[in-house]
C-alpha cells in the first residue's frame, strides 16, 4: 500500500531533475578549448560521452574517465574551467529542467512530503542549478558530495538522514549510485528512465521505474 504522506523524497540533480547535457555539453567543449588557447592540453577534445557516461560518479573518477592517466593538476584545472563555463551559461538562462518537474515537486510538497537533494556533484554546481531554475525553494536541504567530501552516495544519504531527522521515504535517481544509496539507508527506489546517457542495467534492484517524472506521483503519493 502507498503511503497517502511520504515522510521523503530524496532527489538525484542530473538525469532526474535537471537535463545536464544542456548544459554540460557546451560548458565542457569551451572549457576544453579554453585550455588548448591556454596551452595546458594540445590533443582533441576527449568523447563527450565519457562526461555523460561519468554523471553520477563521484568528481575523481569522472575526469579520470575523461582523461585517464593525466595529472590531478589538469584534471582539477578541466573541472575548474567546466564549472565556469555552466556558470555563465547558467547566468545566461541556459540549461533546462525535465518537463512538470516544478509541478512534481509542488504537489508532493502540498502533500507533506519533505525533499532533498543528494548529489554526487560540486557544491557551487548543484545550489546554482538549483536557484537558477527556481526550484531551491522546494528543498529542506540541498546536498552534495563537493560539499561534505563523502566519498559514495550511500555515505552522503546517510549523513542526509542523520543530519535532518530522515527515517524513511523514497530515494529518486537515474544512476546505479542511487539504486545503492536508497537500498545502503533503508530506502525505497524510484529508478528515472528518461536521461539520455546511463544504462537501462543500472536501474536495476529499484522498486519501481518510471519514463517520466511526471508519473512519480502515481508512486508516492
Amino acid at each position: 500500500m502507498k503511503p497517502e504522506r511520504p515522510e521523503a523524497a530524496i532527489f538525484d540533480l542530473d538525469g532526474t531533475l535537471f537535463q545536464a547535457e544542456t548544459l554540460m555539453i557546451p560548458a565542457y567543449y569551451a572549457a576544453f578549448d579554453h585550455m588548448r588557447r591556454e596551452g595546458d592540453y594540445s590533443q582533441d577534445t576527449p568523447p563527450v560521452e565519457r562526461l555523460l557516461g561519468g554523471l553520477g560518479m563521484v568528481l575523481s573518477d569522472i575526469w579520470e574517465r575523461i582523461l585517464p592517466g593525466e595529472s590531478v593538476e589538469l584534471h582539477h584545472r578541466a573541472n575548474d574551467l567546466l564549472l565556469r563555463y555552466q556558470k555563465e551559461l547558467l547566468d545566461q538562462g541556459e540549461g533546462l529542467l525535465y518537463p512538470g518537474v516544478a509541478e512534481v515537486l509542488e504537489r508532493l510538497r502540498e502533500k507533506g512530503a519533505r525533499l532533498f537533494i543528494a548529489s554526487n556533484g560540486m557544491e557551487h554546481y548543484v545550489k546554482s542549478v538549483a536557484k537558477a531554475k527556481g526550484i531551491d525553494h522546494y528543498f529542506e536541504g540541498l546536498y552534495s558530495a563537493g560539499e561534505f567530501n563523502t566519498p559514495s552516495k550511500v555515505e552522503l544519504v546517510r549523513l542526509l538522514m542523520l543530519t535532518e531527522g530522515v527515517s524513511g521515504g523514497w530515494m529518486v535517481g537515474d544512476r546505479s549510485s542511487d539504486v545503492e544509496a536508497g537500498r545502503g539507508n533503508g530506502l525505497r527506489v524510484m529508478g528515472c528512465r528518461y536521461a539520455e546517457f546511463g544504462q537501462a542495467s543500472e536501474l536495476e534492484g529499484a522498486d519501481a521505474v518510471i519514463s517520466d517524472i511526471r508519473q512519480l506521483p502515481d508512486y508516492l503519493l
